[in-house]
């Protein structure tokens, strides 16, 4: 695969490109059910490394990536997980934030 670009990515970019990365990588066979677990693992991971970064008590022996590697790993599974519906990501955005418009926000964030 040719690397990617130096420069910003668009929501649409960053799924051409994982749909690529998974055909060459032998990924676009997963089902939509073994690619929807991932995120919540990759979540996990996230976690983790948010918890290393903060120097609060975690198991040793765990394994943890850097914070920006662990989101990148949930962005390529959202990104192949909508490919696999047919789902644009960037209109899914629009289409959500214009429902969360009509929506009373506590200073919380809780809906």
């Amino acid at each position: 695969m040719e690397p990617l670009p130096e420069r910003p990515l668009t929501l649409a970019q960053i799924q051409e490109y994982v749909a690529k990365m998974e055909e060459e990588r032998g990924f676009s066979d997963s089902t939509l059910v073994e690619q929807t677990l991932k995120p919540a693992e990759e979540t996990g991971e996230v976690c983790k490394a948010v918890r290393k970064r903060a120097a609060l008590g975690m198991d040793p022996t765990s394994a943890v990536g850097g914070l920006a590697e662990e989101l990148a790993d949930v962005l390529i599974y959202l990104a192949a997980i909508a490919n696999r519906e047919g789902i644009d990501l960037s209109q899914a955005l629009r289409a959500k934030e214009a429902v969360n418009e009509n929506r009373i926000w506590t200073s919380t964030g809780s809906r």
